[in-house]
């Protein structure tokens, strides 16, 4: 469970002396893999629209369980708010077993055994599939109201069977809820609750007060933001799920974000398909992780946008929002659908790692700490305790014996990438810092080969911002690249903007969370980005801003722009 902040130049080489083994590990998995026995289809596929049939049925009968019951549709939930990783590299392989053993518990629901969750794939269909409106496929649903009418409706229903739970979880559990910075019962529900306890100073007549930003309990009638007569996406978070943006989140050709923070090289952050290492996956975002292209634009906005809000700006702006806002998301049943093409995306990755001859996992000295990961909450079809499973068992999908449907991304697979000679050449530049608003010197020559290329994103910038708090809750942040001085509110269409980066969930109960996250964005493919390019002979001065979505001062706090 160990992995490394600190790490030393001797580890660094070793970690590039490893990528061939791995390789060699990569090639013997693939050939390993089982032919599948269930398909995930694209929900607007016959197939997808036949599925959720049986998901309803599920949900349905899951509503009905007592509130002790495993698989009762909300004690399902809290295994997401006590143990999900975010801003880490177990995002995948943690989402991918929670998502296999949910599949199994609604094929014993419904009592379809050949059921798979479809994939919503927003790239093709930017709006909420207008099926996920019938009846229980939105808690809005009139079935959710018994439980979810109100906090208090839904703490009499469910808190006495969790506090029953809890007194029950292993110690190793116990250890994972520490790390995550639930030291009891409490910690955890003030999560639910949104109420934030004032620090013991001796004055009593304080406890304490509610925070609506910090809520991942949402009543049954805003519990989802978006309704069948809007259920499109808004144009910011349309941006986030194009497919220009997610052709480069599945461009990295390293497994994970590795940061390594105190060695003097001159690549300090290696970009990956997976966010940063960390040392477990209950590690909170912070100055020391990194979000990946893929989970923070679009994974994290597209939560965000579905349940109303994340701060100024937003639709709902100061909280509290719907399900998919916060860490109880797998209370809307978008949630799976969601998650289903996350994943497609992953194996879209993999399958081109694959195809290239590259490494798709870890390297050497990296894998065993990530396999070894423990991952103690799950729960089986047949409403069983997992018990003791680490990452390893979910890295591949013929575990839960599936596959998908062809989607979006698909093209991707065995091409070569054109600018790979370019890529490497380009040195990482840091941009100097005034008035929260970076200005870095880049080549002209890097610039046009970014520009010239109509699919591949060849620069990157990683980008330092506040992680939201009580006082300010802005949770997004529109990334404005060579926009004039003045301009503090962009529209997507603009060709100054360069995408969404936004925060998931509040969580400010958090053990381990600084003021500051890093994510990864592609640079817009806008002439108008880079004014002073064509009169450029050597190098162009660019300007990086990052505002609250809706308008506003930048709060930028540190950019670098590198190649992968």
């Amino acid at each position: 469970m160990s992995i490394y902040f600190e790490t030393t130049r001797r580890d660094f080489l070793k970690t590039s002396l490893a990528t061939v083994g791995t390789a060699a590990l990569s090639r013997h998995l693939a050939l390993a893999q089982a032919p599948a026995k269930y398909r995930r289809y694209n929900v607007t596929s016959n197939q997808g629209k036949q599925a959720l049939y049986s998901y309803a049925k599920a949900i349905q009968a899951m509503l009905k369980l007592p509130p002790d019951h495993p698989q009762n549709w909300f004690r399902n939930a809290f295994i997401h708010l006590m143990d999900c990783p975010h801003g880490n590299w177990w995002f995948y392989v943690w989402h991918r077993g929670y998502l296999g053993y949910f599949e199994q518990t609604i094929r014993t629901m419904s009592g379809d055994p050949n059921f798979a969750m479809p994939y919503w794939d927003w790239s093709q269909l930017s709006q909420i599939p207008d099926t996920m409106f019938n009846d229980v496929l939105t808690p809005v649903a009139s079935a959710f109201e018994p439980y979810t009418k109100d906090l208090d409706t839904f703490t009499a229903f469910i808190q006495p069977s969790l506090k029953n739970y809890w007194k029950g979880l292993s110690q190793a559990q116990i250890q994972q809820l520490n790390i995550r910075g639930y030291k009891t019962f409490d910690d955890m529900w003030n999560d639910v609750s949104g109420w934030t306890p004032t620090p013991m100073t001796g004055h009593l007549s304080h406890p304490g007060h509610f925070n609506p930003e910090n809520t991942a309990f949402a009543p049954t009638k805003i519990a989802r933001y978006l309704t069948l007569g809007n259920a499109q996406l808004s144009a910011s978070v349309k941006k986030n799920v194009s497919k220009e943006t997610v052709y480069s989140g599945l461009e990295p050709t390293n497994f994970a974000t590795t940061y390594y923070q105190h060695i003097p090289i001159a690549n300090p952050i290696k970009i990956g398909f997976n966010s940063s290492t960390t040392a477990s996956h209950n590690t909170a975002p912070s100055q020391g992780t990194v979000f990946s292209t893929l989970e923070g634009l679009p994974h994290n906005s597209t939560h965000n946008y579905i349940g109303g809000g994340a701060g100024p700006g937003t639709p709902i702006p100061n909280g509290p929002w719907g399900n998919m806002t916060n860490n109880l998301s797998p209370v809307d049943p978008i949630f799976f659908l969601h998650h289903s093409n996350m994943d497609r995306l992953w194996d879209v990755w993999t399958r081109k790692q694959q195809a290239l001859n590259l490494p798709y996992l870890p390297d050497s000295r990296q894998l065993p700490s990530y396999e070894k990961e423990p991952f103690l909450f799950y729960v089986d079809g047949n409403g069983k305790q997992v018990g003791p499973s680490i990452a390893r068992e979910y890295i591949n999908m013929s575990h839960f014996g599936y596959d998908y449907e062809p989607g979006f991304g698909e093209e991707i697979i065995g091409k070569r990438p054109l600018v790979l000679a370019a890529k490497q050449s380009a040195a990482p530049v840091k941009g100097l810092m005034k008035a929260n608003t970076a200005t870095l010197t880049l080549s002209a020559a890097s610039i046009k080969t970014h520009l010239d290329s109509d699919t591949e994103t060849s620069l990157f910038a990683l980008v330092t911002v506040p992680r939201p708090t009580e006082k300010s809750p802005n949770r997004e942040f529109d990334v404005l690249v060579g926009a004039p001085a003045d301009a503090t509110n962009v529209t997507p269409d603009s060709p100054y903007y360069a995408g969404k980066v936004a925060f998931f969930c509040g969580m400010m109960h958090m053990s381990g969370m600084t003021e500051d996250a890093t994510f990864i964005v592609p640079l817009p493919k806008r002439k108008e980005a880079f004014a002073n390019l064509s009169a450029a002979a050597g190098n162009v001065a660019v300007t990086i801003r990052a505002v609250p979505s809706g308008g506003g001062a930048s709060v930028l706090r540190a950019v670098t722009v590198q190649s992968l």
